[in-house]
């Protein structure tokens, strides 16, 4: 696995520490900045995990870092839903659209940016856990 800089790794923490921030910041009220504060610590952290590589030969990690795609993929889509949760930018569409537009963006859109953080969440758990441990299946093979 190829490793990140010292700066990059800093990203990397950074961009972590915001989407943490971001969510409680969320929790507890502070919806106008929390979105942007979540988006912009998204981005850092899945541009810095994107330029964590594999190389080698081992089919499971490179599985494993498709699987890490989706939740970088998910973290993206938490930050804007989280963003369209706090300004409705999506509303008068979904309302223009249907008789029944306010009740399909209550469905789709209203605090859904929960659950799509949670699914990252778990798929970037179960995926790091699972290529440490290849990676250290592969370290003692050598």
């Amino acid at each position: 696995m190829k490793q990140l800089n010292r700066i990059q790794s800093i990203i990397f923490l950074i961009g972590a520490c915001l989407m943490v921030a971001g969510a409680g910041l969320y929790v507890f009220g502070i919806r106008e900045a929390a979105g942007w504060i979540f988006a912009v610590g998204a981005l850092a952290f899945v541009a810095m995990q994107v330029r964590q590589t594999y190389d080698g030969n081992n089919y499971t990690v490179r599985r494993l870092r498709k699987i890490l795609s989706v939740s970088d993929f998910c973290f993206v889509l938490s930050a804007l839903l989280m963003i369209e949760n706090t300004y409705n930018f999506m509303l008068p569409v979904f309302v223009s659209m249907a008789d029944n537009g306010y009740y399909m963006y209550l469905t789709y859109i209203h605090n859904n940016w929960v659950v799509v953080l949670l699914v990252a969440a778990i798929i970037q758990l179960y995926a790091t856990h699972r290529i440490s441990n290849e990676l250290e299946k592969e370290a003692k093979k050598l």
